[in-house]
């Protein structure tokens, strides 16, 4: 058994450990893999259900209990400064602190250069080659008695503008490298591989968001006067599946929520009505999520599903089947482990505790007052980008593609699911 090294983990206590996390790789593209006699010495992947919106620095700074990033995307509405902040700016130079979005990423011993993070929707191919080597050759130079966590970024570039059958190349190449790397450090080292969210594999085209609300009457604006209102500031970066919408008044944030409703593309959106409860808005009807603090017997908080006019999240039939099994309440609250139990398979995994929590929450430090969850097949973001870049896939919405990342480890039989926020044990433990 090696020898304890300070607070890394590794020791006596348990096996030294790689951590490897892939960007943007689904679970099912991960299964697919391993169908084929790919990452064979792994047990089966978990469920790892990413935070929505599901996007990296989001999805990280849960599985790893850091600190929050600024906004979802490097650009950002500040509401107290009343204006866009960051955007491509970040992308140049060198990593110094500011550009580090969360603390996730001084627990890093590799990550791409600052320059891969835009280059890799440019030239994925040579990134993703580039990538994993030079994470092999710095993984063979480190000290072999500690942990080590990577990140690898290519994939999602890869996914992002080539697809899965160019993710599934890349895929064998890591294979390779992952059986030099058990034959170099020998059977005593864990490698544990995970992803931070997963995708939709297919191709998507770009909805028109800030015209639409333009035509809505409401004035979107990159900064806002003093007293406007009916002023929207709906940030445009990434070529997502999700939108987040800052609104200049409380009336306003309802207005959104209904007026896009009209919109193609449009699942859902989602506002916090007051302490202890969200608004779901969609097509097939509006819901109310509750949440309340009261401990049941198996230790949960409780929450409940109340629909007007339609079943947005189609929840209804798994609210049957909780009353039938007698573990919903008087008031109508189910346990939150109970409606864990029966969504995260769900098409949208996890749903009132991951939407809930994604409003009241400090999943990021700038907090829209709108978010907005796209049909797979539909993305928002910068136009520019949009114009050179033909999206093969992408992510950000709640759906269950884009929601289920996994997790996946040489020595250790993981839970069948495990949210994001409940991973770093698993992780880092």
């Amino acid at each position: 058994m090696m020898q304890s090294n300070g607070d890394n983990g590794s020791g006596t206590t348990r096996p030294r450990r790689l951590l490897l996390c892939l960007d943007g790789v689904p679970r099912e593209v991960i299964q697919g893999a391993k169908h084929r006699g790919l990452f064979d010495g792994f047990g089966a992947p978990s469920r790892l259900l990413s935070p929505f919106p599901t996007m990296t620095n989001v999805a990280l700074s849960a599985m790893l209990g850091a600190t929050p990033p600024l906004g979802y995307e490097s650009l950002y509405f500040d509401k107290n400064a009343r204006a866009l902040r960051g955007g491509v700016r970040k992308y140049i130079g060198w990593r110094t602190p500011d550009k580090v979005p969360s603390s996730y990423m001084d627990e890093l011993d590799y990550q791409e250069p600052l320059a891969f993070e835009f280059l890799v929707y440019v030239a994925p191919e040579k990134v993703w080659r580039t990538d994993m080597q030079r994470f092999r050759e710095r993984f063979r130079a480190a000290p072999q008695t500690r942990d080590y966590f990577a990140f690898l970024k290519g994939t999602d570039g890869l996914l992002h503008i080539r697809g899965p059958q160019r993710l599934g190349v890349a895929l064998e190449s890591l294979d390779k490298i992952l059986r030099e790397i058990q034959a170099f450090c020998g059977k005593e080292t864990e490698i544990v591989l995970f992803s931070d969210h997963g995708m939709n594999l297919r191709e998507n085209q770009r909805v028109s968001l800030q015209s639409y609300l333009r035509r809505c009457g409401f004035a979107t604006l990159a900064s806002w006067p003093d007293g406007s209102l009916r002023s929207v500031a709906v940030p445009a970066f990434g070529l997502c599946g999700y939108a987040a919408i800052y609104c200049s008044d409380k009336q306003t944030v309802a207005d959104v929520a209904n007026a896009l409703v009209e919109l193609e593309g449009v699942d859902f959106s989602i506002y916090a009505e007051r302490e202890g409860a969200v608004v779901v808005t969609g097509t097939s009807g509006t819901a109310r999520i509750e949440r309340i603090a009261r401990k049941q017997s198996n230790g949960s908080d409780s929450y409940r599903y109340i629909t007007a006019g339609g079943d947005p999240l189609q929840l209804n039939p798994i609210l049957q089947l909780l009353r039938e099994e007698g573990k919903v309440d008087a008031e109508g609250y189910a346990s939150d482990v109970d409606w864990l139990k029966r969504t995260a398979d769900h098409i949208y995994p996890d749903p009132l505790a991951n939407l809930y929590t994604s409003l009241h929450t400090s999943r990021v430090k700038h907090t829209a007052d709108l978010l907005v969850s796209l049909h797979d097949g539909y993305y928002y973001g910068w136009s520019p980008f949009a114009r050179f870049v033909r999206l093969a896939a992408t992510h950000g919405n709640a759906l269950r593609p884009s929601s289920t990342a996994f997790l996946m480890s040489t020595h250790r039989t993981l839970p069948d699911y495990v949210r994001a926020d409940n991973a770093q044990p698993l992780l880092r433990g």
